[in-house]
């Protein structure tokens, strides 16, 4: 029997690791860096690249990124200083529960997570109907 991780939102990764969620191929060595188009928000470039330590959220990034392909979960090392993403902290989770990060500093690969579960179809449902609810309302602010 094979076993599989589910995600469970707030905990941090097992390895205590920074994680990195997207539908990007990449490879061990390669170096994220910002300047290349967001996977949030159509045809705008990234400031910042972002982290987390919490599977779910890397999760979440992986599946809500634009593209094709599946979603990917890469452990990354930034490579330099980073500061709590002010779209998730103290805005949705007061504290930074979700261990999220960004940086303008180059952010490398150094191992990939292939056994992870994503969410449930209503989970994502319900999520892409908030996100679209929010960019109606004129709501949908990233503050890269």
């Amino acid at each position: 029997m094979r076993w599989v991780v589910v995600t469970t939102p707030f905990e941090v990764h097992e390895s205590g690791a920074f994680l990195h969620g997207t539908k990007a191929d990449l490879a061990v060595g390669d170096v994220l860096v910002p300047g290349h188009l967001s996977n949030y928000g159509e045809g705008r470039p990234a400031n910042h690249v972002y982290v987390t330590q919490t599977l779910d959220a890397a999760v979440w990034g992986a599946e809500m990124a634009v593209g094709e392909g599946r979603g990917r979960i890469y452990i990354v090392e930034p490579e330099g200083v980073f500061e709590d993403d002010p779209n998730v902290t103290d805005k949705k989770f007061p504290g930074n529960p979700t261990r999220s990060f960004r940086t303008r500093e180059p952010v490398r690969i150094v191992g990939e997570i292939a056994d992870w579960v994503g969410h449930s179809s209503e989970q994502l449902q319900a999520m892409r109907d908030g996100l679209a609810d929010l960019e109606r309302r004129g709501l949908a602010v990233i503050y890269d």
